[in-house]
């Protein structure tokens, strides 16, 4: 389904290639729409690609990842193929991102900043449940030597 989805807004989409150069862009994008650098900590992209006049986003990796957010203790899972409708602060109608709650994984289809100056990032579910965790806990995490 994500394919398919991503094959309608290739027309007139900016698509990159490669692993370095995907990384950057993907933290390109996440400092234009104001959120967190680390929100997106995968480092084995192989396709991003953003369609400005729609707004969609994808990110295309070998194989799904799950990655620890320490400082609030989440685990968070992406699938081979993300993608979401982006705006300022906000990013919506997401698929390919789950995080765990309790023993279940639970899928992710919003996340956004309320404000400008706002100190929480809030992630929605597809039945309108969600949580608010500070937006520092998402911030890119330098690499240890």
């Amino acid at each position: 389904m994500a394919t398919q989805l991503i094959e309608s807004h290739r027309e007139g989409a900016e698509v990159y290639h490669g692993s370095d150069l995907c990384k950057k862009k993907c933290v390109e994008l996440l400092e234009e729409l104001h959120l967190p650098r680390g929100l997106l900590p995968l480092n084995n992209l192989t396709e991003v690609g953003r369609n400005k006049a729609t707004g969609f986003v994808w990110l295309r990796q070998p194989k799904s990842v799950t990655h620890n957010f320490d400082k609030i203790g989440k685990p968070v899972s992406y699938a081979s193929e993300v993608t979401a409708f982006v705006e300022d602060r906000r990013m919506k109608k997401m698929s390919g991102v789950k995080t765990k709650e309790m023993l279940i994984w639970v899928s992710l289809s919003d996340m956004f900043i309320g404000d400008a100056g706002g100190d929480k990032i809030t992630f929605k579910t597809p039945t309108g449940l969600s949580r608010s965790f500070p937006v520092s806990a998402f911030e890119l995490e330098e690499t240890k030597n």
